[in-house]
């Protein structure tokens, strides 16, 4: 599998994606592994929609997107993949899919959750996900797009949790 990011975004598909990342990372395939977009096929033909023929879209839930791509079916495809949550990306990665990198692009607002950078958002369970994850060994970043700076996760978070503490 030759996964070119791994990225949690909760918009999933959208203009930054197709426009800034897709170039930068020259993948030409992306594949969504969301439970909810999965269940809804409107949303999902609406988003396959937004991509360019030239490009292999893939949206599964998370299960049979761990399953595909551990298939290798995807072998010859330079591969954006993309969660919504940090508990996406933790789930998946405790079904056997196992990526060394993981870009936090745009978690947005919502009830409980505390603004670490303009583009992300987390609350408690997401901390904790995104520890479990580095734990494992997954270099977790902050970036929203290619031209911002790769930024470590834990600089974004004042205190204990924090990389300056």
């Amino acid at each position: 599998m030759n996964l070119v990011l791994t990225r949690i975004d909760n918009r999933l598909i959208h203009g930054q994606v197709l426009e800034a990342w897709v170039p930068h990372v020259q993948a030409n395939c992306i594949v969504v592994a969301d439970d909810v977009l999965a269940a809804n096929s409107l949303k999902k033909l609406m988003m396959k929609a937004s991509v360019p023929s030239r490009m292999r879209v893939e949206i599964g839930t998370i299960a049979d997107v761990v399953r595909l791509l551990l298939a290798n079916t995807l072998e010859s495809y330079r591969i954006l993949l993309l969660f919504a949550t940090p508990a996406d990306a933790l789930r998946a990665y405790r079904l056997g899919l196992k990526y060394e990198q993981l870009n936090l692009g745009n978690l947005h607002a919502d009830a409980g959750k505390a603004r670490f950078s303009c583009t992300v958002f987390l609350d408690v369970e997401d901390l904790d996900d995104l520890q479990t994850l580095e734990e494992a060994g997954v270099r977790i970043t902050a970036r929203c797009i290619p031209a911002d700076t790769d930024r470590p996760w834990r600089r974004l978070i004042p205190g204990p949790r924090g990389a300056d503490s």
